[in-house]
């Protein structure tokens, strides 16, 4: 449903082929929850090597929020506990994508 936020989870293996997809949350018009928790849980689930979170923004502008950002910095601190790399987090838009690797978002501490 394009008129709700959903955020995904695509679970990759070793050389980061798609071993499944998931939804991870639905949320509202404008925003939805998302805990690492719940993140990471079909990745741990599937013995997942990456994943590549993606989130659909209704509005149609792919423009990534503050919240956003903030986001894929702790799911790529929690990617790192676990040892499961984060490859990216994308935002989906309607006709266009914004990688948050791509703004910078993956830089190293």
């Amino acid at each position: 449903d394009a008129k709700r936020e959903s955020f995904w989870a695509l679970l990759l293996n070793q050389k980061h082929r798609l071993l499944k997809s998931e939804k991870i949350s639905e949320g509202s018009l404008t925003m939805t929850l998302v805990h690492p928790r719940e993140a990471f849980l079909p990745a741990v689930r599937e013995s997942a090597a990456a994943v590549i979170f993606v989130h659909n923004h209704p509005s149609g502008d792919p423009e990534p929020s503050v919240d956003d950002y903030n986001l894929t910095v702790r799911l790529i601190e929690c990617g790192d506990l676990l040892g499961i790399r984060v490859v990216d987090h994308i935002v989906l838009g309607d006709h266009s994508y914004v990688s948050l690797r791509d703004r910078g978002a993956f830089r190293q501490k």
